[in-house]
């Protein structure tokens, strides 16, 4: 039985992937310093309190067990803070993983499965976006997801470390028995946005921009399911001796804003009010992923459509443990 280390476990998309690991009997041990992760959303009962930034922290994890693979969520991730606040991107991002892997290879430990993220391509060239496209991050955090790929691609070349860096589009949805689900503060993603103002927690929901040249003027992105997404993660780990690089997730499909709320309006039988607003910078009109690569290098497919997604994350909305 292989043990996983998963760092950023307290987290929505760990907690979802260390969920999925224990009911296929992986040892799977949390670590996370609880700035945004729940320690509700934990549910092994080894958790290890530790920050990237402290190399003691981690060092104590690998003298303490044995790890197979490491699986990294723990970075930020919001785009208009890293705009603002670079400094805390590029530190804990760059050289809180920095640190992780020198810790990794001092204890031999050379499997890493790295949480990335479709903000490396910034401006699409062209849709669905494959792993060729060009990168270009147009805000630090895509930057600073960029430069942790480059990073991995010199240690695999120089240490021999296997890594699989999985770029997502859009998580989202919840696990569908409600144990755990999603839940920033604050919270900017669009689905879990469009339902709190549908049960009245918010007074409207933005529209950022409608004059985009997509059918009805509304921005698409590629939804993928976060079950999907923890499934992609242990693939993953049963192929990562066998390939390292960078593979896209997503489901090769589209939804606008527009088809969102709508979708939502009928699940839930309520009326989303909304607000049009000016384009956000930076937004690009379509977002979507091919997932050729994933499909031949990890035999992976997405298997929920945007309904089931939206209904799961209605569940969780209306009867959230925290």
């Amino acid at each position: 039985m292989k043990t996983i280390l998963v760092f950023g476990g307290a987290g929505y998309i760990g907690s979802h992937t260390t969920k999925l690991l224990l009911e296929n009997d992986y040892n799977v041990i949390v670590a996370d310093n609880l700035q945004y992760g729940h320690k509700e959303a934990i549910l092994t009962k080894h958790f290890e309190y530790a920050d990237l930034m402290d190399k003691e922290s981690l060092n104590n994890i690998f003298e303490k067990y044995k790890i197979d693979v490491v699986i990294h969520f723990a970075g930020f991730i919001s785009v208009g803070e890293s705009v603002e606040n670079p400094m805390k991107y590029y530190t804990n991002n760059v050289i809180g993983t920095l640190n992780l892997l020198e810790i990794m290879l001092k204890h031999n430990v050379k499997n890493i499965v790295f949480s990335s993220t479709a903000a490396i391509f910034g401006n699409p060239i062209y849709t669905p976006i494959d792993e060729s496209h060009p990168t270009n991050p147009i805000n630090p955090y895509g930057m600073s997801k960029l430069m942790i790929e480059h990073i991995l691609k010199d240690y695999h070349k120089a240490y021999n470390l296997n890594y699989i860096a999985l770029r997502y589009f859009n998580a989202s949805g919840c696990d569908e028995d409600g144990i755990i689900g999603e839940s920033h503060n604050p919270e900017t993603h669009l689905i879990p946005l469009i339902l709190k103002a549908i049960k009245g927690e918010k007074e409207y929901i933005k529209i950022f921009g409608d004059d985009y040249e997509t059918p009805d003027g509304t921005c698409i992105r590629d939804y993928i399911y976060i079950k999907d997404l923890a499934m992609a993660h242990k693939l993953a780990i049963e192929k990562i001796e066998n390939y390292s690089g960078s593979i896209n997730l997503g489901t090769s499909k589209g939804n606008s804003v527009k088809e969102i709320i709508k979708i939502a309006e009928k699940i839930t039988q309520k009326t989303c009010p909304i607000q049009i607003d000016k384009r956000r910078q930076g937004d690009p009109a379509i977002l979507i992923a091919s997932n050729q690569k994933a499909k031949e290098i990890l035999n992976w497919t997405p298997s929920y459509d945007i309904e089931d997604i939206i209904k799961t994350a209605w569940n969780w909305e209306l009867n959230k443990k925290f």
